[in-house]
């Protein structure tokens, strides 16, 4: 019995943890979505994701699978801006000018994936997130 105690402690100890970090990083991404925020926040959803399912026998009902939801898409948005910073970087190395009109067009398309990205980081950082998710997942 007291290991179940100890179990529940450890999840919810690591879910907190997580949930802390992952909520640093939404919000160093929502001040510069540079291609090495969005790395590290994409590492932090994945952790916190990971967690939430491995452990989701821990948590009331289904509160995780929301959560886990939510953070797929925003995973995906964070995986339109970084596929593009990834293609320009690979076309750099390769010798293509930053002026070619394949590059320009990825920039473009950069932008606009960073101003969706942005538009759902605001559903991140408003007051309390951390707070809400806390109290549904009962950590």
């Amino acid at each position: 019995k007291s290991e179940g105690v100890n179990m529940r402690e450890y999840v919810s100890l690591q879910t907190w943890t997580l949930l802390r970090h992952f909520t640093s990083q939404v919000n160093r991404t929502a001040r510069s979505a540079d291609a090495d925020t969005i790395h590290d926040l994409r590492v932090a959803i994945r952790r916190l994701s990971r967690c939430l399912r491995v452990f989701s026998q821990f948590y009331p009902s289904r509160s995780w699978k929301h959560l886990r939801q939510r953070l797929a898409g925003l995973m995906q948005a964070c995986g339109s801006v970084r596929d593009r910073d990834i293609a320009v970087g690979l076309l750099e190395a390769a010798g293509v000018s930053r002026g070619s009109t394949l590059v320009r067009r990825l920039d473009t398309e950069r932008r606009a994936a960073e101003s969706d990205l942005h538009q759902e980081l605001r559903r991140w950082t408003k007051p309390g997130f951390r707070r809400q998710w806390r109290a549904r997942l009962e950590i």
